[in-house]
């Protein structure tokens, strides 16, 4: 049995989330809470699994991984009936750069430990943090759709899902959270309509999830 370890409206877990789906995988998902007890991220027992004190974390039998992308090219070559990636090889690097660009460049950036220390440690006021985040947002969003002029069909890449989309959608998610203008990104829109309407994304949305709060 394949066990994730993740929280409602983590990203990276939302991404893994989406690909367990999608390769129809039978799971178990256990909530890692960051943000009731302290952070559960942070408990002891967690961090036995994960020292870096973040979700998601996968469990395979004996076998632990961390880091989303990780895990999803973990799934990728474990469970091949459906492919996450292109089989031309350089198509395939342009797939893994789209989802660097989102999982490496954009979502570090604004994601909850970093805001946090914005704010507890730097005493960052509220409008000041929000600032950064659309910064951050609106300059990654806007080189990432230069890109997808050039990849996209009806997906990030062509006309079939890949792991880059799996990247997209959390982002975006997390954008429209913080009340950033989509409008401004027409492609990055075409593709979260596209996958909005897949079942295997739906599952996966934060609100469609147990611990979600």
């Amino acid at each position: 049995m394949i066990t994730l370890y993740g929280y409602w409206r983590s990203s990276a877990a939302y991404r893994v989330r989406i690909a367990l789906n999608l390769k129809k995988i039978k799971h178990e998902l256990i909530s890692v809470h960051l943000v009731k007890d302290g952070g559960q991220q942070h408990s002891e027992s967690y961090v036995k699994l994960n020292p870096n004190h973040l979700v998601p974390t996968l469990v395979d039998g004996d076998f632990s991984l961390n880091q989303s992308l990780a895990i999803i090219d973990y799934l990728d070559e474990s469970f091949t009936n459906v492919s996450l990636y292109p089989s031309n090889i350089k198509d395939k690097a342009l797939v893994r750069a789209l989802a660097c660009d989102l999982a490496c460049e954009i979502h570090p950036l604004n994601n909850l430990r970093v805001l946090q220390y914005l704010s507890n440690q730097l005493n960052i006021s509220d409008d000041q943090k929000t600032a950064w985040y659309h910064h951050w947002i609106l300059e990654g969003f806007s080189a990432l759709e230069l890109r997808l002029a050039k990849t996209a069909g009806q997906y990030c890449f062509g006309d079939s899902v890949t792991v880059a989309d799996l990247c997209l959608i959390p982002q975006i998610y997390n954008a429209k959270r913080f009340n950033v203008d989509m409008s401004v990104f027409p492609l990055i829109n075409k593709i979260e309509h596209n996958c909005s309407l897949l079942p295997e994304f739906i599952a996966a949305i934060p609100e469609n999830q147990a611990d979600a709060s």
